[in-house]
């Protein structure tokens, strides 16, 4: 299923930014924001050491980000908000906090989440925590206009400046919010934390801990990140240092706490991949950048401290990393749980009713396979497994 905006959301973002028909009625402020964004993604992906941090400062990149990367973030939380686990329904508002929020990104997509839920009325309090002055006024901005626009009850955004690299504000924040948060998101930002730094994993594995100190028991917390090879692979050796001191489970991606098995080869990583419709700006920048922005891609973690796992999980449930390869006479793709990232892949001369479900398999995909086989030769067992024709194979949660 392709995954789009909300008709409220799209409206706010394009009338706020004034985005209607942008290239036609104002070509050159269109071209200005076309130059924007590719430069933008240039400092996002091949030139990330000359990123600063205060990007978001210059009126120039800003008007890109809104633009352009704002709604396609925006998408890619509301994504993993539909696999986290529902908020308890407790009478009490949802408590969020948007770590290194920028124009309000986290917080405008749970604002737009909640209102889509089931009773949809939900109250929500956020906190949005950026350094940058300028962004976090357009977060005031845009969820003021999107309340307005929705008929919002009982939603309330409380911008912070701070830099959350220094432990000192999580520390504040800690004494002024003492009952929790019930939600954290942070998309984007950890990478941001020690950029180029032989500590840097250190760094963004005690940041995490902090983030967690501030989280209820039953809370949430959701690490998005680009998904490139180096930011992912980061990623994924901060999940394996959390893990190690016991502070966290992991409650998705992953099928499993043990260390991620996408490092044990160097040009490995996991990453994921939605389809989504684009706004018509975002479409209309990618035929003059040359982008093709037809699904979202990024990497996540969702952490929790109570143990709480997306499904049950056990040595015969898999999670599919890749996309399902078409193959002479075959289909494969990777897989990832308890025992490792397995090669798998079903022969079309052997597919039955009960194994069926391989032509159906995607990346992010949740499945459970009955039984695999692995041909031995010379002593040395196949890297590559097989679904036998008598196998039985289940997709358990699609995406």
């Amino acid at each position: 299923m392709s995954r789009m905006l909300s008709p409220v959301l799209q409206r706010v973002l394009t009338e706020w930014l004034g985005l209607e028909a942008l290239p036609e009625r104002e070509p050159d402020r269109f071209q200005a924001l076309c130059r924007s964004v590719a430069d933008l993604s240039r400092l996002f992906t091949k030139d990330r050491p000359e990123r600063q941090r205060s990007y978001l400062d210059e009126e120039a990149f800003r008007a890109g980000y809104l633009a352009y990367f704002l709604p396609v973030n925006l998408a890619k939380v509301q994504v993993l908000l539909d696999e986290m686990p529902a908020p308890q329904a407790d009478g009490r508002p949802l408590r969020v906090l948007d770590v290194g929020s920028g124009p309000g990104t986290g917080a405008l997509a749970v604002l737009d989440w909640l209102r889509q839920q089931p009773g949809g009325g939900r109250a929500v309090e956020v906190v949005a925590l950026d350094q940058s002055k300028p962004a976090l006024r357009d977060a005031e901005q845009l969820w003021a206009a999107y309340v307005r626009a929705a008929g919002v009850q009982s939603a309330t955004l409380s911008p912070v400046r701070a830099d959350v690299a220094k432990g000192r504000c999580l520390n504040d924040l800690r004494a002024q919010q003492s009952e929790g948060f019930d939600l954290i998101l942070a998309a984007n930002v950890l990478s941001e934390v020690g950029d180029g730094s032989r500590d840097a994993i250190e760094r963004r594995t005690l940041l995490v801990e902090g983030l967690l100190g501030l989280l209820k028991p039953q809370g949430s917390l959701i690490i998005m990140e680009p998904a490139l090879r180096d930011t992912s692979r980061d990623l994924h050796h901060v999940r394996d240092a959390l893990l190690a001191k016991h502070v966290c489970t992991v409650y998705s991606p992953c099928l499993h706490d043990r260390p991620c098995p996408a490092l044990v080869q160097e040009g490995d990583w996991c990453h994921e991949e939605r389809l989504w419709t684009p706004p018509a700006i975002v479409s209309a920048i990618d035929r003059v950048v040359g982008f093709i922005k037809d699904a979202l891609k990024f990497s996540y973690v969702i952490l929790r401290k109570d143990g709480r796992t997306i499904v049950p999980r056990g040595p015969d449930l898999f999670r599919v990393v890749s996309e399902l390869r078409e193959m002479k006479g075959e289909k494969r793709a990777w897989l990832c749980n308890e025992t490792g990232r397995p090669e798998v892949g079903r022969q079309d001369r052997l597919r039955s009713e009960s194994n069926a479900a391989v032509d159906q398999w995607h990346r992010g995909a949740i499945v459970r396979i009955s039984e695999i086989v692995r041909k031995t030769k010379d002593g040395q067992q196949s890297t590559l497994g097989r679904v036998g024709k008598s196998a039985e194979v289940e997709i358990v949660r699609p995406v």
